[in-house]
């Protein structure tokens, strides 16, 4: 099977970046409260769920899959960019890390019971995203929890849009716009967190992070 482009040249580029991100991301969230904030209600809800295992896709170096399992859960990390799943297992050697596709995830249908995407998506192009949230509709049970994180456009006349990310060309979302896209996969918004730019941020674009419930 013939990767896309698109796919091939953005795994290769965050190959390229996997030893800076593991320096940069690290202890991410230790000055991101709002962010803690939203992880730890997702977890609560998965945990109140039945205590499913947790797919992050696009998990990177691994700090999320690590913050995720210290607040209970039984989770595992996937990425495209094999240096990045490198560095997650030298990181957290105790966790799983696999290397694979969003768009093709090695899990049996409804067998888990959360998902975290967490701006995974951004570097999907538009056409191809509902495949992608097909498949998170595939994997979860129901009744399980998808949080997805992306930056938001400029409003809802601009359902996309392109931006000069420093890795590979990227894609902000209308938040109300991937909110209906969910609903149509019948992934239900359950509630969202609007984090607004700091003054010192190079981007002045809105942080989205959407939790949504499958039926």
């Amino acid at each position: 099977m013939v990767e896309h482009d698109a796919l091939t040249a953005t795994r290769d580029a965050y190959d390229a970046a996997a030893p800076l991100y593991a320096q940069l991301f690290h202890g991410e969230l230790n000055d991101r409260p709002l962010d803690r904030a939203i992880l730890s209600a997702f977890a609560e809800v998965v945990r109140a769920g039945g205590d499913g295992q947790v797919a992050d896709l696009g998990c990177g170096t691994g700090h999320i899959t690590a913050h995720l399992e210290e607040l209970g859960l039984a989770v595992f990390g996937i990425d495209a960019s094999p240096e990045m799943i490198k560095q997650a297992r030298h990181a957290y050697p105790g966790l799983r890390f696999e290397v694979g596709s969003m768009a093709a995830v090695n899990v049996a249908d409804g067998e888990l019971g959360g998902v975290l995407s967490r701006w995974s998506i951004i570097h999907t192009p538009p056409q191809e995203l509902p495949a992608i949230l097909a498949e998170f509709r595939r994997v979860l049970a129901p009744g399980g929890h998808l949080l997805i994180g992306f930056s938001a456009s400029d409003g809802p006349s601009h359902p996309t849009q392109v931006f000069d990310h420093a890795v590979a060309p990227a894609y902000r979302w209308s938040p109300d716009h991937l909110a209906a896209m969910l609903r149509t996969f019948e992934l239900a918004e359950v509630a969202r967190m609007v984090r607004e730019p700091q003054p010192t941020d190079r981007r002045q674009f809105q942080e989205v992070q959407l939790l949504a419930r499958k039926a």
